[in-house]
């Protein structure tokens, strides 16, 4: 009786092995979950290689291996942002899980695209006064993310060009009036121009072809600097002719994006777009592992750049003091 007991148990202890080894099989050879997103720009990939690389590295801190759990779906707009309607139909089309936004003007599109599926803003100048969140700590729609409005930075942008400027008392700003976050970032230079004793005068740039005229105007009501507000896409593709109208001036600009500088610009004290980016990866995480993104606070900038280009400044016969170039995070020699 003890030898058939004995064999009972063995055959039955097998026979659960066995049930163990097959369904833990079957469990490891369930497919992963891949997970597939959208990022729409109304800007060309040469220009957001480096806020894409940084929106890539986000994701892989979080774990996340392209082709393997995750996927995603790049469109660019190249500037013609008649396009971007047809380009977020797209990836309501295939339902996409996320859409990660680059601007407010993409934003806007897909907003109108959809109400359903969630969408990380990667920067936004003012998403309460385009009406993209109901506020910024309690969002309440289909839209979070990341905002570029930090107040400070206007007044640290006159308090630079002083520095380099001991003398200056008059700023021509340009923006674009029809662009969202404009006159949230106009007030702001307001208000610290009032501090500084400096007057402002305004020039409305709506198409590429008005810098020219601008330029004409700054000079012509004799301005010390030039202050660059939001000019978004109107300026995108022109940098390098923005740089060159500058130096035919004699005027120092202050810019509000490091590409501007990098194109042969005079300096930009600004947010770091690629830290947003890499930061709205933290927002896909969140919202792909079951969050709302009506739930999930709006964020503000943590990290700014300030970039000189010496190139520009010996151009237009300017000289950097060696403080104010020792508080640089780059020189462009």
């Amino acid at each position: 009786m003890k030898t058939g007991n004995s064999r009972a148990n063995v055959f039955g202890l097998a026979l659960y092995a066995m049930l163990f080894a097959l369904c833990s099989s079957a469990h490891a050879q369930q497919p992963m979950k891949v997970h597939r997103i959208g990022y729409l720009t109304g800007s060309s990939p040469s220009a957001m290689s480096a806020r894409i690389e940084a929106f890539r590295q986000g994701l892989r801190e979080l774990g996340y291996v392209e082709g393997k759990n995750i996927v995603i779906d790049y469109r660019y707009a190249e500037e013609k942002l008649e396009r971007l309607p047809a380009l977020a139909a797209e990836f309501v089309r295939v339902n996409v899980e996320v859409i990660v936004t680059g601007g407010p003007q993409v934003t806007r599109v897909v907003k109108e695209a959809t109400s359903t599926i969630p969408i990380v803003m990667a920067q936004d100048g003012d998403p309460v006064g385009t009406g993209f969140v109901a506020s910024l700590a309690r969002p309440g729609g289909n839209i979070t993310g990341l905002t570029s409005l930090a107040p400070e930075l206007s007044g640290k942008r006159l308090e630079l060009l002083k520095e380099i400027i001991p003398k200056f008392s008059r700023v021509a700003v340009m923006g674009t009036s029809t662009n969202p976050g404009n006159t949230q970032a106009l007030r702001e230079v307001e208000l610290a121009a009032g501090a500084f004793g400096a007057k402002l005068q305004y020039l409305d740039v709506l198409d590429p072809k008005d810098f020219e005229n601008t330029f004409r105007a700054a000079g012509k009501a004799r301005a010390d600097a030039v202050l660059i507000l939001v000019a978004g896409t109107v300026a995108a593709a022109h940098r390098p002719k923005i740089a060159e109208l500058a130096v035919k001036s004699r005027l120092p600009v202050m810019y509000n994006r490091r590409e501007y500088v990098e194109a042969g610009g005079l300096m930009t004290y600004s947010v770091s777009l690629a830290d947003l980016d890499r930061r709205a990866a933290t927002y896909v995480d969140k919202i792909l592992k079951g969050a709302k993104p009506a739930d999930l606070p709006v964020e503000q900038p943590k990290k700014f750049e300030f970039i000189i280009n010496l190139k520009a400044a010996k151009q237009i016969g300017l000289t950097i003091p060696p403080n104010v170039l020792a508080r640089a995070d780059k020189v462009i020699r």
